[in-house]
């Protein structure tokens, strides 16, 4: 379901337990705003949250820019279901959908290959203050004949 401010407390909450360098509240709120950028949360039965996702566009062109699913909702389907999401929007939307991930997050990497998703360079240093590489993955969609 698309998010909005009302999800900005649980969202934040994983997202400091997610991310060496979070973002802040604000940088959320303004994305929530901003026209090329979809963000999306997965809530359990009992309306909380689970995980949230953000793709930014600019033309035919998408960029995953992250995905992070709540500690105690690992390993359930939380990933794959925000990421089926983007994938779906990407078929009728997009020429591709692209994304970096740390070299090290295995099962990041395990579902993107599982998802379409084929590595397509690597970016030395990316996540300078780990000093780890990025792995640089896409998906193409076929669009022809599509308007």
């Amino acid at each position: 379901m698309p998010m909005d401010r009302s999800h900005l407390p649980q969202v934040l909450a994983i997202e400091r337990a997610c991310f060496s360098k979070p973002w802040s509240e604000q940088t959320f709120a303004d994305e929530l705003y901003n026209d090329a950028v979809s963000l999306v949360v997965a809530e359990g039965e009992d309306g909380a949250v689970l995980g949230y996702g953000e793709v930014s566009v600019v033309l035919d062109e998408g960029c995953l820019e992250k995905i992070a699913v709540a500690e105690d909702s690992r390993r359930q389907g939380v990933a794959e279901e925000i990421l089926g999401a983007f994938l779906r929007f990407g078929e009728a939307h997009l020429a591709f959908l692209t994304l970096e991930v740390r070299a090290s997050n295995a099962p990041a990497i395990a579902l993107y290959e599982k998802m379409g998703f084929e590595t397509v360079g690597r970016r030395k240093n990316y996540y300078a203050d780990l000093h780890e590489d990025a792995i640089l993955m896409t998906v193409e969609f076929d669009r022809i004949g599509t308007v």
